[in-house]
């Protein structure tokens, strides 16, 4: 049995790209920029919310001076509406409720910003007694860097061979891969099943629930 599971939030908890779209929309919307429908975003996210405007922003116009600008759009419109239509996907609650009831550890390391991270958890599983829930960090470079993990383990006090890293993109398989701990893909978030299975991880599932088998045998 697995003594900590670590999360990946946006596309593995929650669906929130109907949030992150229509916010930073907003923001391309308020500077005269090109928008863009929400399942183009799918492919935009997962490395930080600065590489997200970068992706948005037209080809031309990718200057760190105008990452800047979105970004000053983006965050006090995300703070006001990340919660408006994020959800979290079937099954995610019990998971967590029974990986708890079994004596597991629980972690998240998101690379959204950390005060939106720490809101969105608080918000959809305020029965859950996470061990951390890290996001993007002042300082601390973004997944697939392995510093997050690292972090978890430290304050879990859990070797490696003991934990589970729960994922929906190539980025979080790689960030398992730099850590040294197995690999869990999930299909139901942004990124085709196919990006999970380039990187070899040693399980991917189609249900919640799989996981928890995963965890506990």
């Amino acid at each position: 049995m697995r003594k900590l599971v670590i999360f990946d939030l946006d596309g593995t908890l929650l669906n929130t790209i109907a949030d992150l779209a229509q916010s930073t929309n907003h923001a391309l919307a308020v500077l005269g920029y090109p928008t863009h429908e929400e399942q183009e975003y799918n492919f935009m996210v997962g490395n930080g919310i600065n590489k997200l405007f970068e992706r948005a922003l037209p080809a031309t116009e990718r200057t760190e001076e105008n990452i800047m600008r979105v970004r000053k759009g983006f965050i006090p419109y995300y703070d006001q509406h990340n919660a408006d239509k994020s959800r979290p996907y079937p099954g995610i609650p019990e998971l967590l409720a029974e990986l708890q009831a079994k004596g597991l550890q629980l972690a998240v390391a998101s690379n959204k910003y950390q005060a939106a991270t720490e809101k969105l958890i608080a918000h959809y599983f305020p029965n859950i007694r996470f061990t951390a829930v890290f996001g993007q960090r002042e300082g601390v470079n973004v997944k697939p860097d392995p510093t997050v993990v690292h972090d978890i383990l430290k304050i879990a006090h859990i070797a490696k061979e003991d934990v589970l890293y729960v994922g929906d993109s190539g980025v979080d398989m790689q960030t398992a891969v730099n850590a040294e701990i197995t690999a869990c893909g999930v299909t139901w978030g942004f990124r085709p099943r196919t990006e999970l299975e380039t990187f070899h991880p040693e399980h991917i599932v189609d249900k919640a629930e799989e996981i928890a088998t995963i965890a506990l045998e």
